[in-house]
This record gives structure tokens, sequence and C-alpha cells, in this order.
């Protein structure tokens, strides 16, 4: 099914453009024109679908069972609550004060804020559109152990201490009274079909309007290392599995901003030219959920004694991934 936009793509870029195939803009373009079509079709499709599943998800409740649950579980409810969720590390914030307010363990909330901007729907039909299912479902797996990891370390630190005052102050007062709280949402209102499509067509107007120029972006710069990178220059220079090209990755992509959408190209690109699959990931988990910016936005309700604590885990989890996806993928992806 997906070989049509491959043929679009042959349409558009060499019989009606022009172009001599086998030159580097035209592969360039042909990259471009495929992969943008390929994930814009995919993204308006898949929107639709899990929003339609999504449309009657009342947050006061899974506050609620997040809460009452075995604290394991929470983490994985938290991390699995971010992954579902289309938030980018900035517009999680808001919800990450949200859970907080209502008494939510700091641990299971922080395993919300890091899966959040590194899986949701969009990055997963991405990456299963662009590099099969194989590689989308380790990066899920890590995104989510990432979250639970980074979540336990912080309770079992007590990270909480750590808040700004007036967070500190919010949590502590919800914790005493969710003890007593009933069940929220129990009489909550069923959604007819009609509602949910209309709930599922605004969600797609929402998301695609707000990412298709970051769509854009990273197909663009994807299409530029496609098409005019010398081949094997990445091999050449971090390509060898050395131990340090994994930790280079990481810091490489702390001075960027970008969310998944954006990097996903990035990332084929990447591995097409020759970089190892863990120096990727690394590079890309960095950009997207361990960059300056949102280290900045994140401290208006932390102290950077927690701050530190958050940075120090997500990078030594980025490069543990690294390390151990370098590894494995020559015989994990060896049929894919």
């Amino acid at each position: 099914m997906l070989a049509i936009f491959t043929w679009l793509a042959d349409w558009i870029v060499y019989k009606r453009l022009g172009f001599e195939e086998g030159t580097r803009f035209a592969d360039a373009m042909h990259f471009f024109v495929e992969d943008t079509s390929k994930i814009l079709v995919l993204l308006v499709v898949m929107i639709y679908v899990i929003a339609l599943a999504r449309a009657s998800l009342n947050l006061e409740r899974v506050r609620y069972y997040i809460q009452h649950r075995h604290r394991l579980t929470g983490y994985f409810l938290g991390s699995g609550f971010g992954a579902i969720t289309p938030f980018c590390s900035c517009s999680s914030i808001p919800l990450f004060l949200g859970f907080t307010s209502a008494g939510i363990p700091l641990g299971v909330t922080m395993a919300f804020l890091f899966t959040s901007p590194i899986i949701n729907e969009v990055a997963v039909i991405m990456l299963w559109g662009l590099l099969g299912w194989q590689f989308t479902l380790v990066y899920v797996v890590i995104g989510i152990l990432v979250g639970v990891t980074g979540g336990m370390i912080l309770d079992l630190l007590r990270g909480e201490r750590w808040l700004q005052s007036f967070a500190a102050k919010a949590y502590q007062q919800a914790g005493a009274d969710a003890q007593t709280s009933p069940e929220p949402g129990g009489n909550a209102q069923k959604l007819t079909l009609k509602d949910r499509h209309r709930f599922a067509s605004a969600e797609v107007r929402d998301i695609v309007g707000r990412i298709w120029k970051w769509v854009l972006i990273g197909v663009a710069l994807g299409s530029a290392l496609h098409g005019f990178v010398p081949e094997g220059w990445f091999a050449q220079h971090l390509g060898s599995g050395q131990w340090w090209s994994v930790p280079a990755g990481v810091l490489a992509g702390l001075p960027l901003y970008s969310n998944a959408t954006a990097v996903i190209p990035v990332m084929e690109s990447l591995i097409v030219k020759g970089l190892p699959v863990g120096t990727t990931l690394a590079f890309c988990m960095s950009t997207v959920a361990a960059s300056f910016p949102e280290f900045i936005m994140l401290k208006q309700v932390m102290q950077y004694r927690l701050l530190g604590l958050i940075f120090v885990i997500l990078l030594l989890n980025f490069m543990v991934v690294g390390w151990i996806m370098n590894a494995v993928s020559p015989w994990l992806f060896a049929g894919a």
C-alpha cells in the first residue's frame, strides 16, 4: 500500500518536474515528496481513528486510577498516558502542573513528563511508515522504560522536596485531600458516535494544523541529509561503533529543540547515511526530551537541584539506550 507514495514521488519529481533520476537534488526532492505525502496521509487517518477512541477519556478518572494503584503500576500508567497524549515537552508542562496539583506522586507525574515528548501517536505513525514496525516497537518500549525508570529514581530520592514553593504547597495539600476524595467522573456523560466524530475531526484539524510545518521542516532536513551529504560520511566519522559516539550524539542534541514529528525524518536519514541506530536514537531523544529550551521552561516549577537531577537521569538513560541499541541492532534488525 505504501508503494503508492513512491509512485507519486516518481511521477511528480521525474515526470512532471523533469528532474534526472540519480542526481543529488532529484534524490532529495524524491525523498521530500514521498515522505511528506506518506506522513500527512497517515497522520490524518490515524489521528482520526485514535481520537475516536480517546473521545470519551475522562482526565479526572485517569488521575484517580493512577493515584490509587500500586506505585509501579502508577509509573507504567503515567508513562503510558504520556505515550498516548499528543504533547511536546512545552505543552506537557501545564498537564504536569495539573497532575502535581492533584496530588499524584511526583515520580508518576515525571514518568508522564519524560515519556510524553518522546512518544505520541504522531511519532509512532511516522516511525512505522519510515523505519518499519521493528524499530517502532523498540522505540516505544525504550521511551516507556525511560519514563518509568526516571520516575522511580525521582521518587526514591524524594524529588518533590525540590519543587518551587507554590508547586510544593499545592502538591502537599492535594496529597492530603486525595485520601478522602471519592472517585471522580462516575456520572460522566456518554458521547454519541456523532459527538465522537466531531471530536475526532476537531482533533485532526488541531493536531495537523499545529504540526504540518514541523513535518515539512523535519522532512526537508532529512531530504538535505539524504540527498547532499556524501555517502559514508556519517559511517566514516561516527559509524564504527565507538563508545564515545553515543555521548557525542547526546551532547549534540542538547542545544537544539524539536519535537518527535520533526526529528523522525532526520533520524531516518542519519540511519540511511550510516550512523548507528543507537547513536541516532540517543541524539534524537536528547533533542526532543532534554533540550535547553525545555529546561528553561521547567525552571518555572522546579528548583535547580531537581532540574539538574532530571537532566542527569535523562542523559544517562539516553547513553545507556544508545550503547545497548548499538550492541543489539545488527541482529535485531537483520530481517527488517
